[in-house]
């Protein structure tokens, strides 16, 4: 684990962190406070995060990227220190490093990051032929590749259905297993082109054909919808009075977990009707702060991956008890 301070990176090879100033200047509230950044990706918003903390100020980054975890050693900061985990394990993860203060923010930027999409060898795009992979680490679990060609029929068209929300889920589902019958899918390029065949009739301008297949089949790899359910689940416990909750998503499955966890937990306890209060109802662990916020057309206009971003912010009741 390093310790690391920013240092001049060269823009060309790093991801463009989207909102970036919008969800630092939410963040950081005490620049002597301790922060977790649970996606920490290529580091820019932690760079942005470091520059915003006083000497006394902690930072520390989570990724289960090995990528990530490499570009972060390139940091030289004493206030950072990285962690090799994956952000729903955020408790435990903190906890076996030692780190048991609570935290005056937490920031989750979720999704795939420019780096993992362009890289071919990472399989998650089809724009460059690569190994049918996903995995954000590549050294755990299944791939893409092994997954298609273990699941069941109507278990790749739910997938499909539900994490891409594609029409031709059946379609694509019966396509794949037909082809593995023959041979394996082992590569981006034959799952795009499998994809496109499969689909009939005229196409979503200005989208490929396989984009929602793609998508589908990165999140079931890496449990993401999963892996967002179990952070928040913790991040009261983590957070100290005061402390924010800034969350980035990128497609609607993302932003409705986020959106209802934080309107849920803002809401307090919640009586069946009928039962006597006989006092004041306890307080949500979670107050909203302000509306949700997309990017400005000018960061839109020159970074199209930020066009579908939005951002929510909560910030941590008073003790009250209730964690």
């Amino acid at each position: 684990m390093t310790l690391a301070r920013p240092v001049p990176v060269d823009s060309q090879t790093i991801h463009r962190s989207v909102l970036l100033e919008e969800a630092v200047s939410a963040l950081v509230t005490e620049p002597g406070g301790r922060y977790v950044d649970a996606t920490f990706g290529r580091g820019g918003h932690s760079r942005a995060v470091l520059a915003r903390l006083a000497p006394t100020g902690r930072l520390i980054g989570l990724d289960r990227d090995p990528e990530a975890i490499a570009a972060a050693r390139a940091l030289d900061d004493p206030r950072f220190r990285i962690l090799h985990s994956a952000f729903g394990g955020i408790g435990a993860a903190l906890a076996e490093a030692g780190e048991t203060e609570p935290l005056n923010g937490i920031l989750l930027d979720l999704g795939v990051s420019s780096p993992q999409l362009d890289t071919a060898e990472r399989g998650f795009s089809f724009s460059a032929d690569g190994p049918l992979d996903m995995r954000m680490d590549p050294s755990r679990g299944e791939s893409a590749a092994d997954w298609l060609m273990r699941a069941e029929q109507q278990e790749i068209a739910r997938v499909l259905r539900e994490f891409g929300e594609e029409r031709f889920a059946k379609r694509i589902a019966r396509a794949i297993c037909e082809r593995r019958a023959e041979a394996p899918l082992r590569t981006t390029a034959e799952l795009a082109a499998l994809v496109d065949r499969a689909q009939p009739g005229r196409r979503e301008p200005g989208k490929h054909p396989a984009t929602r297949t793609f998508q589908a089949l990165r999140i079931q790899v890496n449990d993401e919808l999963g892996e967002i359910e179990r952070c928040l689940d913790q991040v009261c416990e983590l957070l100290a009075p005061g402390g924010r909750l800034v969350v980035i998503s990128f497609h609607s499955l993302e932003d409705r977990i986020v959106k209802h966890f934080m309107r849920r937990e803002s809401r307090g306890a919640v009586l069946p009707k009928g039962v006597p209060v006989t006092g004041a109802p306890a307080p949500g662990r979670l107050r909203l702060l302000g509306k949700a916020q997309r990017p400005s057309a000018i960061e839109s206009g020159s970074n199209p991956r930020a066009r579908s971003a939005i951002m929510r912010v909560a910030e941590r009741s008073p003790a009250d008890g209730a964690c």
